[in-house]
């Protein structure tokens, strides 16, 4: 198992990205072989700190370039062939990585993941979600959150088989609970998108529909997966990390609150696209770097790709 990570993508890379890496080859006992795709010279002083006990655990692969989170997704990529993003998608599209992972500009991962390794045949708009500390412990994840600002019911009906696998083979929850966001519970509720697709949703005998839930319901145990358009989405998955944010700077203690730290998650998966590809907020540091590694590695062994690919045929 092979999986590629670009370590100069990120606020804090590569520092951070070796110290996840470290983090990582440090506590698993059978960890995948790493590439890790940047800068040389950069990465000289760093790994002969940090990862001179792991030498047999990773390679480097030289990337002079990187492609800053202000640049045109699509121009930089166009532009920037020996990036670390574009190398690591070419070396996923060739084979010699069987994952990909970045926190680096999001659009060009985006791109790249379009582009290179391409939407599953079936899947008409790939999406990407985030996840939402429940009350009880456990996480729901919530998408389109924020690739897809604009939808038709067709592509909310998608996120929703999309999202319900990753949950079932990743997170283990046997028929995940699916609902509309929407502002109220009843059927006929909501704006021309949202009620045109709860019969879409109703119909479906993929998925266990369960009707609306409004934005009160998102952090209680009432859905495991919740659709939305990605205008939406990403206005909430905003929010969330509001809420973190807050309550850090109010030196607030809660057990609960302290769920929201995207690091114990790491990133998100790009679904409906043909091979592991991770995004990963562009603050990362060291637990989020090892995390990403941590989920690609998991997605991987329990073949998720193929097993979204069969449900699309």
């Amino acid at each position: 198992m092979n999986i590629a990570l670009d370590v100069m993508g990120g606020d804090y890379a590569p520092a951070e990205a070796i110290l996840g890496v470290k983090a990582y080859l440090s506590a698993t006992e059978s960890p995948a072989n790493l590439i890790l795709v940047g800068d040389e010279a950069k990465l000289h002083s760093l790994i002969a700190e940090h990862l001179s006990n792991y030498s047999k655990n990773f390679t480097v692969v030289h990337a002079p370039q990187v492609i800053d989170m202000h640049e045109h997704p699509t121009k930089a990529l166009k532009e920037k062939q020996q990036s670390s993003v574009a190398i690591g998608f070419h070396l996923l599209a060739t084979g010699k990585a069987d994952a990909f992972i970045s926190a680096g500009n999001t659009g060009a991962m985006l791109v790249g993941a379009l582009y290179s390794i391409k939407p599953m045949e079936g899947v008409s708009r790939p999406t990407i979600g985030t996840y939402l500390p429940r009350e009880n412990g456990r996480l729901g994840l919530l998408l389109d959150a924020g690739i897809n600002a604009d939808c038709k019911p067709e592509n909310l009906v998608q996120f929703a088989l999309l999202g319900s696998l990753f949950v079932q083979h990743v997170w283990r929850i046997e028929n995940p609970k699916v609902a509309l966001l929407n502002i109220g519970e009843e059927e006929g509720k909501g704006n021309i998108l949202a009620q045109a697709t709860y019969p879409l949703l109703k119909e479906n005998k993929e998925i266990n529909f369960i009707g609306n839930v409004e934005g009160r319901d998102v952090f209680l145990d009432k859905a495991d997966v919740i659709v939305c358009e990605g205008f939406t989405g990403n206005i909430m998955l905003k929010m969330a990390e509001s809420i973190h944010d807050i309550a850090k700077r109010r030196n607030i203690k809660d057990e609960y609150l302290d769920r929201f730290d995207f690091e114990q998650y790491g990133g998100v998966p790009v679904l409906g696209v043909n091979k592991p590809v991770i995004i990963g907020h562009g603050i990362s540091h060291g637990p989020a770097f090892k995390n990403m590694i941590l989920l690609s590695q998991k997605i991987i062994e329990i073949n998720l790709m193929e097993k979204i690919r069969n449900s699309f045929r």
